[in-house]
């Protein structure tokens, strides 16, 4: 099955609202399908298919912030015996 693909305009803001509003799709949908719906389980695995694509296609960042994990010398230092 082949389907149109648009390009879409959206901020980062509202990319970031959308992807919200999935996940919290996902969870009610996960609820229904769980109690036996089989058309709730169809639409959830459409919902985490586009949540994929969007986690794919989301730029990342071009300079990560370093997390400070404690001491530098510390994993260097030798233990004299």
């Amino acid at each position: 099955m082949f389907c149109k693909q648009h390009d879409l305009i959206v901020s980062d803001q509202e990319l970031a609202v959308i992807e919200a509003a999935l996940h919290t799709q996902s969870k009610i949908l996960d609820v229904q399908a769980s109690a036996g719906s089989t058309a709730a389980r169809s639409r959830l695995n459409e919902v985490k298919k586009v949540l994929a694509s969007l986690a794919q296609q989301k730029p990342t960042e071009q300079n990560p912030r370093r997390r400070w994990r404690g001491f530098p010398w510390v994993g260097r230092a030798r233990l004299s015996g």
